[in-house]
């Protein structure tokens, strides 16, 4: 797919690897000049360089999860590029899983929800005065943890349900000239390691699926042609939230 005409500029947070770089990908073909923020600053640059032939790239390294990292790197991208048109809210850490109650550690709790949840109050506080005319679309990434979990999951699914419902509370706050929506993948396959058939077919899809897939779904609801939704959260996992498993 080739560039379009120009349509402004995005933010896309995490956009180092994984998701967030084919999100990034697919707004400089869809013609969007791309800035990401990440806090990897060697995979921030490289990822950079390599998107380049396709449109404006630029990184800058942010901790989301800080108020003064993203208000510096927002203060950037105005001196740089000046108005936003879209904000994609795609950074986030799992911690380490397994730990129960009586163990948890406060400090790795406050940092997820730092990180997954708070960052889109900062990055949105930011965000709303450089919308160009006062308008824009933002997409927040969720994840079908919000409505299941794997145990001992505390922080990571908690941070996950609360960008679900801090969404449809930015929808309905910044309406109707922001326009605020997001994704919740399942399995993604963001690694690019063998997977085995067992893992595929257990999709009622037939596949793991692909972070262009979620990337497909993100530029849509930036779009135009998504005028009319807001507020909402799509869940993109090839259908396991949807099938009944029963133990054998």
């Amino acid at each position: 797919m080739q560039p379009t005409e120009g349509k402004g500029t995005a933010i896309v947070t995490g956009g180092a690897r994984g998701i967030g770089k084919a999100i990034a990908a697919r707004l400089l073909r869809d013609g969007y000049a791309v800035v990401i923020f990440d806090l990897d600053r060697d995979e921030g640059m490289r990822t950079a360089a390599e998107l380049s032939f396709l449109g404006r790239t630029e990184f800058i390294e942010v901790d989301v999860g800080s108020e003064d990292s993203v208000n510096r790197g927002f203060r950037k991208v105005h001196a740089d590029l000046g108005p936003v048109d879209a904000l994609v809210n795609n950074a986030g850490i799992s911690g380490q899983f397994g730990s129960p109650i009586g163990y948890l550690d406060m400090g790795e709790w406050n940092r997820i929800l730092a990180v997954n949840l708070t960052s889109i109050v900062l990055t949105t506080k930011n965000a709303f005065p450089l919308f160009r005319g006062g308008k824009g679309a933002i997409v927040n990434i969720a994840s079908t943890r919000f409505l299941q979990s794997e145990k001992n999951t505390f922080a990571y699914t908690a941070s996950k349900g609360g960008i679900v419902s801090l969404t449809h509370a930015l929808g309905v706050s910044l309406g109707p000239d922001i326009r605020v929506n997001c994704i919740s993948p399942g399995w993604i396959d963001t690694k690019g390691e063998p997977l085995s058939r067992e893992d595929h077919e257990q999709h009622p899809a037939g596949c793991v699926g692909k972070p262009e897939d979620i990337a497909a779904l993100a530029a849509f609801l930036l779009s135009g042609e998504a005028s009319f939704i807001t507020g909402q959260n799509f869940i993109v996992d090839g259908g396991m939230t949807r099938k009944m498993i029963y133990a054998e």
